[in-house]
């Protein structure tokens, strides 16, 4: 939409990150670290619990105190209002789980389910919003799956009433704070501008390479570098 851009104040956001797992932890506290507003965001109260009282629920070097950092400073906190989330920030970004569901594919159930309740919150915000899937799916999916979903539940226009984006994550355990902010690839696609604009700005200070492509092409990549890993850990395990 005319003059549609992410709200930004000395270049930090207001981000609110769903799923309070792996990803979604190291994500929202080093977003945090870099000076960003962060909610985290989850249905698990045990987890929401934690981060609110300045504990990691998972465990990854260097997260615990970089959590209780985080939320001592007031940069970092969460809840389990989905609407209240997307209402008090500029972005959202997916993290949830995509375990494999009956068939052995990837199942998106979890995604499409945090993508319903953002779009019903964007149906009743008048400010424009991007949000940007990081879990692993299938190429394709964002299109096929997840912007449909948000259409329906916000009635608004991906692209024009809304922002769309893929930015996938390459974290590894044990060194996920550290590939943050160093994690030899960085790639996204975005559908309009504004939030391909915020995620460069994100990433402008990364030493690697930053990958500017169209959806599919992140999709795609992500899902590549995941099995070329998985072929590797086998091939060894055989081999050995």
């Amino acid at each position: 939409s005319d003059g549609a851009e992410i709200e930004r104040q000395n270049d930090m956001a207001r981000i609110s990150v769903f799923g309070i797992g792996y990803v979604g932890v190291v994500s929202a506290a080093c977003l945090a670290q870099d000076g960003h507003d962060v909610i985290a965001v989850d249905v698990d109260q045990s987890k929401i619990d934690a981060i609110n009282a300045g504990m990691s629920p998972i465990v990854e070097e260097g997260i615990e105190d970089l959590v209780r950092d985080m939320v001592a400073k007031g940069k970092l906190r969460a809840t389990s209002d989905f609407g209240k989330a997307v209402h008090e920030t500029d972005m959202s970004f997916v993290c949830v789980g995509t375990p494999s569901a009956a068939d052995g594919s990837v199942g998106l159930s979890y995604v499409t389910s945090v993508c319903e309740d953002i779009g019903k919150a964007l149906r009743e915000k008048d400010d424009y919003h991007s949000v940007v899937i990081r879990s692993t799916i299938v190429p394709g999916s964002t299109e096929g799956a997840c912007i449909p979903v948000l259409e329906q539940t916000s009635g608004k226009k991906a692209g024009v009433d809304f922002g769309v984006g893929y930015y996938p994550e390459f974290l590894r355990e044990s060194t996920a704070i550290a590939d943050s902010y160093d994690p030899g690839l960085v790639v996204f696609g975005f559908m309009d501008e504004p939030t391909g604009a915020f995620l460069a700005d994100l990433n402008k200070d990364m030493p690697c390479a930053v990958n500017k492509v169209d959806i599919r092409t992140a999709e795609m990549l992500k899902y590549t570098s995941n099995t070329w890993r998985a072929v590797k850990v086998t091939f060894a395990n055989e081999i050995g």
